[in-house]
């Protein structure tokens, strides 16, 4: 039997991920690290020795603000377009959180941050496997907070969880892990990211 494998995006980490693994150089360009997640989702099933198909690839980012960012804002939207033409793919944007006096009068090194992105990607990462959508569920982000969903679905029977990190020449991502048991790491090196990477600039209308 074809087991359906969905694969979850935590996309600001692993394009961070992917920068300090292929592109540590200072003055790399903001499209360094960009991926396609289909692409991505398909590799992994691809190298899979089980019989997978992908049922889908959800993609949790987060999405400037109109206001305080139109440039990022449609580079955003621009990004999502491309990603949800293929059908597989959902795209799940929450707003950024702007320091007060951003982008001027901010403390210095002040960022927006993500907010509720956590959360969003933990929430369905247990509820899709509990309505039955995946066999296989595919986490790829180096942050801890996610484990509590990975530890969620490993418990349950008819379940699989596995988990993505990128590895360069020397630099690897942490992957995450779980006490409780040995999860299988798709382990993704400097080839694989050539090939699912995207060199698209989103901020040209």
């Amino acid at each position: 039997m074809t087991d359906r494998m969905m694969l979850f995006i935590d996309y600001q980490n692993v394009y961070r991920g992917a920068r300090e693994c292929f592109h540590p150089e200072a003055d790399a360009p903001s499209i360094a690290g960009q991926i396609s997640p289909i692409l991505l989702g398909e590799h992994i099933v691809a190298t899979s020795p089980f019989d997978r198909e992908l049922a889908g690839v959800h993609i949790y980012r987060g999405r400037p603000d109109a206001t305080r960012d139109p440039r990022g804002n449609a580079a955003c939207a621009r990004q999502v377009e491309a990603w949800t033409r293929d059908p597989r793919a959902t795209v799940i944007a929450r707003p950024l959180r702007y320091p007060r006096g951003w982008p001027h009068r901010c403390q210095p090194g002040e960022k927006p941050q993500e907010k509720g992105i956590d959360a969003a990607l933990v929430a369905d990462f247990v509820q899709l496997a509990w309505e039955d959508q995946y066999d296989v569920g595919v986490l790829m982000s180096t942050d801890t907070d996610l484990k509590p969903a990975l530890e969620k679905v490993a418990a349950r029977a008819g379940k699989r969880v596995e988990v993505a990190a990128w590895r360069g020449e020397g630099r690897y991502n942490q992957r995450l892990s779980i006490d409780s048991a040995r999860l299988w790491c798709h382990w993704l090196d400097r080839k694989v990211y050539e090939q699912v990477s995207d060199t698209t600039n989103y901020s040209r209308p």
